[in-house]
C-alpha cells in the first residue's frame, strides 16, 4: 500500500525550472509545470517510491531522490519529452551502465524515468585539475561511442545537412566580417565530412556537470541527448568546460588528448568539432542572441591547429 505522501501535492516546483520551461517551451512548458505535482504523485505510487531528499533540476527536468520498495536508492526524472530527450532511455538501455547511469524503469507515454542514484554532490566540475577532467570525459566517451547507435536514433547526417541549409541566411545576419568568415569556415569544414556522418551512439552533451561520481564506478555520464554519428561531434563540451583564454595552448592540448584517447582521425574530428560551433552559432543567430566570444575563440584555435 502506498505511503501517505502519495497525495495530490508532494513537491514544491523549483521556480528556476518553471522559469526555464516558460522561456524555452512556452505554453507547453507551463502545462508541464502545472501537471508535475499530479505526475509525481502518480509515479511515486505506481513504482512504489518514497521521497528521500530535496528536488533537483536542470534546465528541462525535475529530478527527485527516492527509495524503492526494496530499499534501493534511485532518482525519479520527470521531463517534457522532445526530439533531443526521446532517445535517452534507448541509449541508457544500450549502454547498460557501461560508462553511464543505469535505467531502472521508463514510462514511454510521459518520458518519465527511474534511474540509479549517483552522488549529485560530486560532479566532475568540482575536480580542480581541468586536464584530468578532460581525460576522464575522453575515457567515458571511448566507452559510450564504442557501440553502434540503435535503429531510429536521430542522425548526425540529417543534422549536418540541416545546418548547411540554414547557414547562408545566418551568415547574412552576422555583422562582424571576422566572425562571419569564421562561421563560414566552420560550415566549409562540415561540408567536407557530411557525406560520412558515422553511426556510433553519441551522448552529445558530455560536459563536466553531466558526469557524476558513483559507488560502482569512479565517474558515470548522465543526461544524454543521443544521436547516431561520428565521435568527433562529441568533443566540444570538454573544450568549452572551464575555458580560460589566458592559457593559449589549452584548447589544442584538450583536443589532442581526447582524439588520442578515442583514437580519432584529427582532421575529421576537427571538422565535426567546428560543426558544433556552427550548430551553436546558428541557434544564437536564429534566437537573435550575440555570438559568444569564448566559443569563437575556441574555434579560432582549432581552425589554426595544424594537427
Amino acid at each position: 500500500m502506498p505511503p501517505p505522501q502519495y497525495g495530490h501535492k508532494v513537491i514544491d516546483i523549483p521556480p528556476e525550472l518553471a522559469a526555464s520551461q516558460q522561456l524555452y517551451n512556452g505554453e507547453a512548458g507551463r502545462a508541464f509545470i502545472a501537471a508535475l505535482p499530479d505526475l509525481t504523485a502518480d509515479f511515486l505510487g505506481r513504482w512504489q517510491l518514497t521521497l528521500d531528499g530535496r528536488p533537483m533540476h536542470g534546465v528541462a527536468a525535475l529530478v527527485l531522490p527516492v527509495v524503492r520498495a526494496d530499499g534501493t536508492d534511485a532518482v525519479l526524472k520527470l521531463q517534457l519529452p522532445d526530439e533531443e530527450s526521446e532517445g535517452e532511455p534507448v541509449a541508457l538501455r544500450t549502454w547498460d551502465g557501461d560508462g553511464a547511469v543505469r535505467l531502472l524503469d521508463h514510462d514511454p507515454a510521459t518520458g518519465t524515468m527511474l534511474l540509479e542514484r549517483l552522488d549529485a554532490t560530486r560532479m566532475l566540475s568540482h575536480l580542480g585539475d581541468t586536464r584530468e577532467a578532460v581525460l576522464i570525459i575522453a575515457r567515458l566517451l571511448a566507452h559510450l561511442t564504442s557501440v553502434p547507435a540503435p535503429h531510429g536514433m536521430r542522425r548526425l547526417g540529417d543534422i549536418a545537412q540541416a545546418m548547411l541549409d540554414r547557414t547562408p541566411r545566418a551568415l547574412r545576419r552576422i555583422p562582424a566580417p571576422e566572425a562571419r568568415r569564421l562561421v563560414a569556415d566552420c560550415a566549409a569544414a562540415v561540408r567536407e565530412v557530411a557525406a560520412e556522418p558515422g553511426d556510433r551512439l553519441l551522448h552529445w552533451d558530455l560536459h563536466d556537470e553531466n558526469v557524476l561520481a558513483s559507488d560502482r564506478a569512479p565517474w558515470l555520464a548522465v543526461d544524454p541527448k543521443p544521436l547516431s554519428g561520428d565521435p568527433g561531434f562529441e568533443l566540444w563540451p570538454a573544450l568549452d568546460n572551464r575555458f580560460d583564454a589566458d592559457y593559449a595552448d589549452d584548447t589544442v592540448w584538450r583536443f589532442d588528448a581526447m582524439t588520442d584517447v578515442l583514437g580519432l582521425d584529427r582532421a575529421r574530428a576537427r571538422a565535426w568539432t567546428l560543426g558544433r560551433l556552427l550548430q551553436n552559432c546558428l541557434w544564437d543567430i536564429e534566437e537573435e542572441r550575440p555570438l559568444e566570444e569564448r566559443q569563437l575563440e575556441i574555434a579560432r584555435r582549432l581552425r589554426n591547429h595544424p594537427g
